[in-house]
């Protein structure tokens, strides 16, 4: 739960944040829309919520399930970090402290109470799970907005009915 209300300050405030740093660097290409924000966070939703499906079905012997929340803890990280950095509100930055750190504390606990704690290797498969899974889930947020804004070719609808004569 803790992922899902961040996730939605993040598609709220993401587009505004790489306004600043295309302006910044020069780069337009860093923009992004409010549909493809979105788009990003539902294929990282795709992802996640099987894998946390699977931690409570497993009670917490998924080794994907300890990799995403190990990999939630060093998100907030990268938060904070980010935030600090530019001295400013970065996107996401309210909801990983107030909400995802405690959420993930709380299951680092759970997962210590459950007999499967969390391990430095956890944090190492967090990072390999889901930063390529973030860059992945941009790209393809990406090519769905340009694919939606790209021109339909209609094909002509014919005129000529078919009679059932064969010709």
């Amino acid at each position: 739960m803790a992922w899902v209300v961040h996730d939605i300050e993040e598609a709220v405030a993401f587009p505004a944040e790489c306004d600043r740093l295309a302006d910044r660097a020069g780069i337009e290409f860093l923009r992004m829309g409010r549909r493809q924000s979105w788009a990003a966070v539902g294929f990282m939703g795709l992802l996640v919520a099987p894998i946390c499906a699977a931690g409570v079905r497993t009670t917490g012997r998924s080794g994907q399930y300890r990799a995403v929340v190990a990999g939630l803890e060093g998100h907030v990280v990268t938060h904070a970090l980010s935030a600090v950095a530019q001295r400013r509100y970065t996107a996401g930055v309210i909801t990983a402290l107030t909400v995802m750190w405690p959420g993930a504390r709380l299951a680092r606990r759970e997962l210590s109470r459950s007999g499967h704690p969390l391990r430095p290797r956890d944090y190492f498969a967090g990072a390999a799970l889901l930063l390529p899974a973030a860059f992945t889930s941009q790209v393809l947020a990406r090519l769905v907005q340009e694919g939606a804004r790209a021109p339909r070719r209609h094909r002509r609808s014919s005129t000529k009915r078919f009679s059932g004569r064969r010709g």
